[in-house]
């Protein structure tokens, strides 16, 4: 066997074995409660996606009782803004624009020009972040917001090219979290700041099922009246089940090689900011 012989043959060997690696040891995966193929979990989800985009961010408020906004506003300060700078915020899973423009607000207030770029599988998702972007009175904040088709586990970008990345409310649903967050990792500069919004678990057993008792029984309902998709936050709201502990959740975000990784709860658990640097 000759030089190109051997190098041909070590990389098959090397992409069998990252094959091997990256393969879960199950050919199945959750979908809110049901165990779906692996490879039917992203259509599903778009397909929820595409069902509630108009609505999404409505929704939000009934999902959440309001609070979505008082933690959007959290996990904005935990970008922790260098005033005065140039920046590239990359949002995954932020097809409605709403936290690339409030971290542009936030920008504007500490003088730093940013640059927002959206991934997001969901055209129905991105689609109703344009209009959003359209009707901005600050015509230079709409701007510099860009919007890319893409999925967290392949985001389309360069390594090393983003200050901070940011996914709210998105990284349950994607089908390969350890892939995503080795994504986020990769496209962060060193120094880069990752922080991602989720919903979780309450501490309390007797809250918890309180709060569980709420979710079920007003939830859905509330998404047929609203958005008329009963059966699309019937999934949402058992994805937030199915979702790990803070705790859980954390380890993963640094197995992802995230340094100075940390949980915080908010509203006493009903949802979780999980931060880290790239380093």
């Amino acid at each position: 066997m000759d030089s190109r012989q051997d190098l041909w043959a070590g990389f098959v060997s090397r992409a069998e074995k990252t094959k091997r690696d990256t393969r879960q040891d199950t050919e199945t995966i959750d979908f809110g409660f049901r165990e779906v193929a692996r490879d039917d979990k992203q259509g599903l989800v778009r397909g929820v996606f595409d069902a509630v985009a108009d609505k999404y961010d409505v929704m939000n408020d009934v999902m959440s009782g309001g609070l979505h906004r008082l933690w959007k506003a959290r996990m904005i300060d935990a970008l922790y803004m260098r005033p005065h700078s140039k920046l590239q915020l990359v949002d995954v899973a932020g097809g409605t624009g709403d936290i690339a423009l409030r971290a542009h607000a936030r920008a504007q207030k500490c003088g730093t020009l940013l640059d927002a770029h959206i991934i997001d599988a969901n055209a129905e998702m991105m689609k109703a972040g344009r209009k959003r972007q359209a009707v901005q009175e600050n015509m230079q904040q709409a701007n510099n917001m860009h919007f890319t088709t893409g999925i967290a586990e392949q985001l389309p970008l360069p390594d090393g090219c983003a200050d901070m990345l940011t996914i709210a409310f998105g990284i349950r649903n994607v089908t390969d979290r350890a892939a995503a967050l080795k994504e986020a990792h990769r496209v962060l500069r060193p120094g880069g700041r990752f922080v991602c919004l989720e919903f979780s678990h309450l501490p309390s057993a007797v809250l918890q099922k309180l709060y569980d008792a709420y979710s079920f029984s007003i939830i859905p309902p509330m998404g047929a009246l609203v958005a008329g998709e009963r059966d699309a936050y019937q999934y949402l709201v058992e994805s937030i089940r199915r979702f790990p502990t803070a705790n859980a959740f954390l380890g993963e975000v640094e197995a992802a090689g995230f340094a100075r990784a940390e949980a915080q709860l908010l509203s006493g658990g009903i949802a979780a900011l999980h931060m880290g640097w790239r380093v």
